[in-house]
């Protein structure tokens, strides 16, 4: 499919259910609702019924808001707002009531979409003042109010006459409103055009082509469909016509992979960090031959992943590894995984040498919702673990003189929503400054810092905190870790501590931060540190609904502490 020459995320669709239709194949399925399944004909059917509904109420341009955990309702809906020629603001469940009455303002939605009751009772009393919001859509029956349930298609009669209708749109015109769940201050509502996924679609079948079978390919889908970088993956699934899982949350992620053998999936680097952990903590248990050949085989696998050559015998061992041990590894995991595919933050080298070394091939790649959201990814025949790959084609990038990354192509972002001032800020002649620091080895970009979250000592060294909190948070004793200690003499630490790890004496710890230190610089090190029970979630709003740490919250909330130590 040249998707150069697909004009909107709809006719893509369109184009694939055409080859696809007359084969029976299913589309989309419920790991929650096993019964629940969509062929390519249901799904198409669908789309049309709801987008007939879906017109009475809108016009082109209008926002349409979706509030649902990850479903095949979801994908239906969005491509019958894009149908009706309006645009799709998703937002994650997980938000506040606060955070929906500020999207909900800001936007201005005629149609609001919701999953069921728990997700309707958080947006009742915002809406019930809105007269800009003409119509609600639930995927199941809510008892509060009379509502007619669209998305279940049964009660909807297809207009055949209408039956395959296009709205007109060009590539040019925005498909969705994601607002980014920003570190500080009020969320941003990023426009995302057809064009700018499109040409993001393009960039993910080239690195996923070796990977691509002819017949569907499976991929399983948790992270929120709400996530700009889950959001674009739909569209690569309906590229390569995929048959696409949705898990049932995040807690039975791994049974889920059971399930349905997934042969790839996205997630972010939280996830591999948890299964690192995991993996890791079990090779620990290991004794006698077994610690043996769990050890061989990870000194093999990070030879292989750091391109050192194998002798003759290092490669008899590692086909046997492959076999009794990777093999076994890989079945934990429903035993067809080609690729995890990681990105939404920066995953720690440690683990991205381990995962690729036990046989689990994780490619990192970089991007955020502005850029469609890829930036670029590394390449499954050539995985460069501490870099985040070449820059996909369609998009130019380049380093300003202080190291910034500046972003340029049909993928950047139309700009903020309702907001000139920040579009103006970091959309310079068309160039998008993306508060990244990198440099290029090779073709391949590295990602050093972020721009805002260096530390930067009296005596003129910059040091990441990021980095120092990955060390932190790889050893079994530390869940969650923030570093502090901007112009200040040293650094410390605020410390959450393994639930799972009986930490009975402060002298563990001790030694554990000990250890930790050896591996860093000295100016790196961890010289004071204290302790907090409560842990970070996106309930107490220290982390954001992609699981990454709220800094500038963390670090308002427990200031005082931290001053303390000094």
């Amino acid at each position: 499919m040249d998707l150069n020459k697909i004009n909107s995320l709809t006719e893509l669709f369109f184009n694939q259910y055409e080859k696809q239709k007359d084969k029976n194949k299913i589309l989309l399925s419920s790991l929650k609702e096993p019964r629940k399944n969509y062929s390519w004909q249901q799904t198409y059917e669908s789309i049309n019924s709801l987008t007939d509904e879906l017109k009475k109420y809108v016009n082109k341009g209008d926002r349409c808001l979706l509030i649902s955990e990850n479903r095949p309702e979801w994908f239906i809906s969005d491509f019958s707002i894009m149908l009706s020629g309006s645009i799709t603001v998703p937002a994650y469940t997980t938000y506040a009531e606060r955070d929906y009455e500020y999207i909900i303002n800001d936007c201005k939605p005629s149609v609001v979409f919701v999953s069921n009751i728990e997700q309707f009772k958080k947006i009742k009393n915002i809406i019930k003042k809105k007269d800009f919001v003409k119509k609600l859509f639930s995927f199941e029956k809510l008892d509060e109010i009379n509502i007619d349930e669209y998305i279940n298609t049964n009660n909807l009669t297809l207009n055949s006459e209408n039956s395959n209708f296009q709205t007109i749109l060009t590539r040019k015109d925005a498909a969705c409103i994601i607002y980014t769940s920003g570190t500080q201050g009020n969320p941003k509502g990023v426009i995302l055009s057809h064009g700018g996924i499109l040409n993001n679609c393009e960039g993910a079948i080239e690195i996923l082509k070796p990977l691509i079978k002819d017949n569907q390919t499976r991929f399983l889908t948790w992270l929120p469909l709400s996530h700009s970088y889950e959001h674009t993956v739909q569209f690569v699934q309906i590229t390569v016509d995929a048959r696409v899982f949705y898990a049932e949350s995040i807690d039975k992620l791994i049974k889920n992979m059971n399930d349905c053998s997934p042969e790839i999936m996205t997630a972010v680097p939280r996830f591999y960090q948890n299964l690192y952990q995991k993996i890791n903590a079990s090779f620990n248990k290991a004794t006698g031959i077994k610690k043996i050949l769990v050890q061989k085989m990870l000194n093999l696998g990070i030879k292989k992943i750091k391109k050192e050559p194998l002798n003759f015998l290092e490669k008899i061992q590692d086909m046997l590894l492959d076999k009794i041990v990777r093999k076994k590894i890989k079945l934990q995991f429903g035993g067809s995984l080609k690729t995890f595919v990681s990105g939404g933050g920066a995953l720690d080298k440690e683990v991205g040498f381990f995962l690729n070394a036990i046989g689990l091939p994780t490619l990192q790649g970089y991007g955020l919702t502005e850029t469609s959201p890829v930036v670029s990814c590394n390449p499954i025949n050539d995985i460069r673990v501490e870099t985040v790959g070449p820059p996909f084609r369609g998009n130019e990038v380049k380093i300003a003189e202080d190291g910034e990354i500046l972003v340029k192509g049909e993928n950047v972002m139309l700009g903020y929503w309702n907001n000139k001032e920040e579009t103006e800020k970091v959309l310079k002649n068309g160039w998008l400054h993306t508060g990244d620091i990198g440099v290029f080895e090779d073709t391949y970009l590295k990602i050093t810092d972020r721009k805002k979250d260096i530390i930067i000592t009296p005596g003129g060294d910059n040091i990441s905190p990021i980095k120092i909190e990955n060390e932190l948070t790889n050893s079994e004793l530390f869940e969650q870790a923030i570093v502090y200690g901007d112009n200040k003499p040293f650094l410390v630490s605020l410390l959450v501590l393994s639930v799972e790890k009986k930490i009975s004496t402060q002298d563990q710890i001790k030694v554990e931060i000990e250890k930790i230190n050896n591996k860093l610089s000295k100016i790196e090190n961890i010289k004071k540190y204290f302790v907090i029970n409560e842990k970070f979630s996106i309930e107490n709003g220290m982390l954001t609904p992609t699981l990454k740490l709220k800094r500038y919250k963390i670090i308002q909330k427990y200031k005082n502490e931290l001053e303390k130590l000094y």
